[in-house]
């Protein structure tokens, strides 16, 4: 007996050592956050990649369109949806409008020349607005679907399924036309419709609360790279031999590496993944309260629904993308129209916002996670300051923004603070899904994305509305006060209605064994 006990006592104390030592530093949790940014990163460049494609689809170096300007299609290239803003062909067509088979390749479109397309900027608006039908139409649904089948599955078929895609859009487009390229898009926006709440029940199986902001920084940075980076790949690769029809071959490639690598190496849950450390394991379970082989039970949609701290979400996520509609959507045409400066032609006036953003989204993560492991405020406290925090100075630059000089430098600089501040979001109540209830984050990100993301979609229109003369200072500036107004207000109800506690709902299964435990103890307690 006695050498039996000698040999457990080490074991123990072994596992106690591991424990203090080794999930302190990096860890798989890390790694598997990393994966999430590139698979974020890919398919934010994805998303963004269509509207550069257009230009060289639609136009060339060659080509005089019928406002009789000749567009040089390398300077243009660097453009992020050009297409938007200027009518590269007056007639609508969805055959070919240029193309010589000399070379023999036929309709493999390989090798140069390719086809130029006649689609108007209708049409062309078409294409890039199909791909959101699609990701708005599956929503709710990929919430619920991530929650009975894991992120890793739904994550990985995601990107595996918009690889075969992208590799098959210039066949589409050139046997097709717009009509069988915009089904190619919705089937696009329908796969990563899933991504979002794939992430966020992810988050919930892996990132404790003293760590959420940093790990979700890491992963939600992949938004701002795909976009900086997106743009001068998908402009040089249309410049090269490639030409447009290289764009799709190289995302798709792209896409299906990254899938594959979050099917081989990711896991849904810690005790599922074949490498972690028994420490780091024990760590993350103990931290977010989680037992192994539990089993996924039923949504709650009743408790979630009535839920105060669920609509001070959906409410905040509303008024930030709104805001980020207008950032990306006006304020380009804002100072084209009224400024005289097309800044989607400036590749570093472009790029260098979302840059400072990138760099800021860790400076925040930090803070706030300090916040909550100093103990200086609790962790609703903490959410509430850092979506303040990105809210407030958002709507004042957007008001500063109405009333700035004509001068790019000036506005560069309010752009780079605002992109700078409105990140601190990503903070509050974007990660404030988690808080509330790890096991059904998913679902509540479907919620709260589909909420936000139907209710920013007449952005667009109450400009249009606002907007009967482009050029008309005044006017703008009532577009940028409905933005900076929304920012404000909806901030105001999540500070009042916000909240970061535990639901009583996400994991009942606890409330029933605790009281059973308690029953049991009474006769003894007695006794």
């Amino acid at each position: 007996m006695t050498a039996e006990n000698d040999e457990k006592a080490p074991k123990v104390e072994t596992l106690h050592v591991s424990e203090e030592t080794e999930y302190k530093g990096l860890g798989y949790r890390h790694q598997q956050c990393f994966l999430l940014f590139l698979c974020l990163t890919t398919a934010y460049s994805m998303r963004a990649y269509m509207g550069v494609s257009l230009v060289a689809m639609t136009g060339s170096g060659h080509d005089t369109p019928t406002d009789g300007k000749v567009i040089d299609i390398k300077s243009n290239f660097s453009s992020v949806n050009a297409s938007n803003y200027e009518t590269l062909n007056g007639t609508v067509n969805d055959t070919n409008a240029d193309f010589n088979d000399d070379d023999g390749t036929g309709g493999w479109l390989l090798a140069p020349p390719f086809p130029k397309f006649k689609w108007d900027k209708k049409t062309q608006d078409t294409i890039q607005s199909s791909f959101f039908w699609g990701y708005m139409a599956l929503q709710i649904p990929a919430g619920q679907l991530v929650h009975r089948f894991g992120s890793r599955y739904l994550l990985s078929g995601a990107l595996l399924f918009n690889c075969v895609l992208s590799i098959l859009l210039p066949w589409a487009a050139y046997y097709g036309g717009w009509a069988l390229i915009s089904v190619c898009r919705v089937a696009q926006g329908l796969s990563q419709a899933c991504i979002l709440p794939g992430i966020h029940t992810f988050l919930g199986k892996w990132s404790p609360v003293e760590e959420r902001g940093r790990l979700s920084a890491l992963i939600f940075g992949g938004q701002a790279i795909g976009t900086v980076l997106g743009i001068p790949i998908t402009g040089f690769i249309a410049s090269s031999s490639l030409g447009w029809p290289g764009i799709f071959r190289f995302y798709g490639v792209l896409s299906g590496i990254t899938g594959a690598f979050v099917w081989w190496l990711c896991a849904d849950t810690p005790s599922e993944h074949k490498s972690i450390s028994e420490a780091e394991r024990r760590y993350i379970e103990e931290k977010l309260g989680q037992r192994p082989g539990k089993k996924q039970r039923p949504v709650p949609w009743g408790k979630i629904l009535r839920c105060r701290g669920v609509y001070a979400i959906v409410v905040a996520h509303i008024g930030t993308t709104w805001g980020q509609l207008t950032l990306y959507s006006e304020v380009p045409a804002f100072m084209d129209k009224v400024m005289g400066v097309n800044i989607r032609t400036n590749g570093l006036l472009t790029a260098l916002p979302f840059l400072v953003m990138w760099f800021s989204n860790f400076f925040f993560s930090w803070l706030v996670d300090m916040f909550i492991v100093k103990n200086i405020l609790s962790v609703t406290n903490t959410r509430k300051f850092a979506n303040t925090l990105g809210s407030v100075p958002a709507a004042i630059g957007l008001i500063a923004l109405a009333y700035a000089p004509k001068e790019i430098y000036i506005v560069e600089t309010i752009l780079i603070i605002i992109c700078c501040f409105k990140i601190s979001t990503q903070v509050g109540f974007q990660i404030n899904h988690i808080d509330i209830s790890p096991n059904y984050s998913g679902t509540l990100m479907s919620i709260s994305n589909f909420a936000s993301n139907s209710c920013a979609s007449l952005a667009p229109l109450v400009a249009g509305f606002i907007l009967t003369d482009v050029s008309d200072e005044i006017l703008w500036r009532k577009v940028f006060f409905v933005a900076a107004g929304l920012y404000l207000f909806t901030n105001l109800v999540y500070v009042i209605l916000g909240t970061s506690t535990k639901a009583e709902w996400d994991d009942p299964e606890d409330d029933i064994e605790e009281k059973q435990e308690n029953e049991a103890l009474k006769p003894m307690l007695k006794q």
